[in-house]
């Protein structure tokens, strides 16, 4: 068996009230996936079950540490799901609204790489 790459995703996903990376970094994932079918996965690779593919996400978003890992692959419908989380994104100052429970005025944006893998009998 050799494990083969499909395709890559990339989006971005913006929390722009409450601060919270995990709501970023899903916002991303789910901008990767949206405008995507994969019918390769069945036609070329062969797959039967849209479980057996392979998917590795990569995240970069401000507060790494905060993120919560399964609400982001939750966005995921399919799959063998991985979450990578590094620092980076951005931090861009907005603004403040108290009835929305912001801590502060930043806006977190975080990039998102979705690839997936199928593996090929060979």
């Amino acid at each position: 068996m050799t494990r083969k790459r499909l395709i890559i995703e990339m989006g971005m996903g913006i929390d722009q009230h409450g601060q919270e990376p995990t709501i970023a970094a899903a916002r991303a994932v789910r901008n990767a996936i949206a405008h995507n079918a994969l019918p390769g996965v069945w036609e070329v690779a062969g797959l039967t079950d849209p479980n057996e593919m392979i998917v590795e996400v990569q995240v970069a978003v401000p507060y790494p540490e905060q993120v919560r890992e399964a609400e982001v692959l939750a966005v995921l419908p399919f799959g063998q799901k991985s979450l990578t989380v590094k620092s980076g994104g951005m931090v861009v100052q907005g603004r403040a609204i108290a009835s929305l429970n912001d801590k502060n005025d930043e806006m977190l944006i975080a990039v998102a790489a979705v690839t997936v893998w199928v593996e090929i009998y060979s």
